[in-house]
């Protein structure tokens, strides 16, 4: 692979963590594959682990290929890598627990990326997938475990009419933060419906993130886990 200079391409940014309680993770799409392998040799140099978001098959070949001595993780449905230097442990103490729900197994890749995204920042991981409005009583034994379980937060992922964080939050006493998902006929524009809807909610404690963004609701359960923890 050719090497291209990163300073042509990219600025890496090492201070977020101690800056904003949160590190950097690398937008792979569009760009090209020596890129996102360059910004990962680059984090690296300071880090224990990278994770990678939005990953094709391009990208996560070239990761492969380029770091082949390293621990790599892919998951391909949620189209994420994660890279670990060799030898490197995760930390035994948890950050907090996350619950993740979708209303349809069309929701799961952006629900595996939020999930891919707690895990990496420390987090337990519940999931609950398919567990959508049409078929109402497949809520009841989520709730119960979330009830029982100590749940920092709950991510509802949704397409369609974006009903299911409304449901939740109506149910639970736990922060819900609800991300709406491009699935749906005709008028679901490409997401803006569910993402309107979800905005409209009658239940109160719904916090709303951008259409398909699973990585951004993943850092905003942490943030709240972590903030319960200081």
């Amino acid at each position: 692979m050719k090497r291209r200079k990163l300073e042509d391409f990219a600025r890496i940014d090492r201070e977020r963590f101690a800056r904003a309680g949160k590190p950097e993770a690398i937008f792979a799409e569009s760009k090209e594959p020596e890129e996102v392998v360059e910004i990962i040799r680059e984090y690296l140099k300071g880090v224990e682990k990278v994770l990678v978001t939005r990953a094709s098959e391009e990208h996560i070949k070239a990761i492969r290929r380029e770091f082949s001595d390293l621990e790599i993780r892919v998951n391909r449905k949620g189209r994420t890598v994660v890279v670990r230097r060799e030898g490197e442990k995760e930390k035994e103490e948890k950050t907090g627990k996350v619950a993740i729900l979708t209303a349809g197994t069309s929701d799961i890749p952006v629900a595996e990326e939020a999930a891919e995204t707690a895990e990496f920042l420390g987090m337990d991981v519940i999931k609950f997938y398919d567990v959508g409005v049409a078929g109402i009583h497949r809520l009841v034994e989520p709730i119960e475990r979330i009830k029982r379980e100590k749940v920092n937060a709950v991510i509802v992922i949704a397409g369609m009419e974006g009903a299911l964080p409304s449901v939740v939050a109506g149910l639970i006493d736990k922060p819900v933060i609800a991300v709406p998902t491009s699935v749906g006929y005709g008028v679901n524009l490409g997401g803006l419906t569910a993402l309107f809807a979800m905005l409209q909610s009658c239940s109160s404690g719904v916090a709303v993130v951008n259409i398909d963004n699973g990585f951004g609701a993943a850092v905003f359960a942490y943030l709240i886990a972590r903030t319960a923890k200081q």
